[in-house]
């Protein structure tokens, strides 16, 4: 490790990079009510007709299911080894500032630590995904009539985008410390913390530079809730390969 070094190529990206982070802007995905007929407002490409056939527990139990489909393949897929470090489109790269340095760092001898942080945030996500499964599960349990009537007729992600609001917040005190004790073993994610820590101080700190453990928690969640996402979207576009009497017939509904 070569800490005066690092401290140098850390400090000039912190203060030279404007925010790099990913901004994260969630759709609602609930519709409102047409208060005059009393009906839900159906998008272009449905037809009320379609999604007036079905009962309100239809409703609800199609979309749960659905949901829970969508928890149980990303949790499969996601926590266990390799579900983020073997999958190229998954894989968490280094932090924002880091990454600026990378080429830097390899060329002055550092590249296998590099090496070991990203394997160590892509090893501490995998560790954590399990964590939200029940968490997740109750949320899908707790879906309302009324949620069910917005998000059926809403996007292809509405019911993730509705799920991810009600439990990013407590996802993300629950990924944290599970994060943080793995990512600690990293010299190198503890450097980086370090020198973010003293430009926080000093004020010249940017938006986007979070310590590793906050940065490998909000890549985590992202990419669950996009393998979710993922799998409304398939059941959306064809219901009939679901294998589900009830998928088909509720989500069979809206495309009519």
């Amino acid at each position: 490790m070569k800490p005066i070094f690092l401290a140098w190529i850390v400090g000039f990206c912190t203060l030279s990079m404007g925010s790099a982070a990913q901004a994260f802007d969630y759709q609602d995905a609930l519709k409102v009510l047409d208060k005059n007929k009393g009906t839900t407002a159906t998008p272009a490409g449905a037809t009320g007709a379609g999604v007036g056939s079905l009962t309100s527990t239809e409703m609800t139990s199609g979309l749960k299911e659905a949901l829970g489909r969508g928890v149980e393949v990303a949790v499969a897929q996601l926590g266990q080894k390799d579900g983020f470090f073997g999958n190229d489109a998954l894989k968490i790269p280094l932090p924002p500032t880091l990454q600026k340095a990378e080429k830097v760092m390899r060329a002055v001898g550092m590249g296998k630590q590099a090496d070991d942080l990203v394997l160590s945030m892509n090893r501490a996500a995998e560790a954590a995904v399990p964590e939200a499964k029940t968490l997740l599960m109750n949320a899908v349990k707790d879906m309302s009539v009324e949620d069910a009537k917005g998000i059926l007729t809403g996007g292809e992600t509405s019911a993730t985008d509705f799920f991810r609001k009600k439990t990013e917040a407590t996802l993300t005190k629950r990924f944290l410390p599970i994060v943080k004790t793995n990512t600690d073993k990293s010299d190198l994610a503890q450097q980086y913390n370090s020198y973010v820590g003293m430009a926080s101080k000093f004020g010249v700190s940017k938006k986007g530079q979070a310590t590793v453990e906050e940065y490998v928690t909000q890549q985590s969640l992202d990419r669950l809730y996009k393998v979710v996402g993922e799998q409304e979207r398939a059941i959306r576009a064809n219901p009939l390969q679901s294998g589900s009497n009830l998928l088909q017939k509720v989500f069979g509904a809206v495309k009519k």
